[in-house]
């Protein structure tokens, strides 16, 4: 799925987005080392993830709208 020049690649067995992978973004491609935390809230999946550069990004997939969303998260 593409939304303001965000591509996520993500695992998908049952449903999709089960498991977000890497994601391209602003043109730079970020791998995931680590997904931190996943959970699902009404008509969303939410994955906090760790990139190979040791970024922290909230990924969101909304199930009615088909799209993903993307924060950047800083560290404390």
């Amino acid at each position: 799925m593409e939304l303001n020049n965000l591509k996520v690649n993500c695992y998908s067995g049952n449903t999709y987005a089960e498991r977000s992978e890497s994601f391209l973004w602003q043109g730079i491609k970020y791998e995931l080392v680590e997904i931190e935390k996943a959970w699902l809230e009404p008509g969303e999946r939410h994955f906090q993830v760790r990139t190979r550069d040791n970024k922290l990004f909230q990924l969101c997939y909304n199930d009615t709208e088909k799209h993903w969303s993307l924060t950047e998260l800083l560290r404390s």
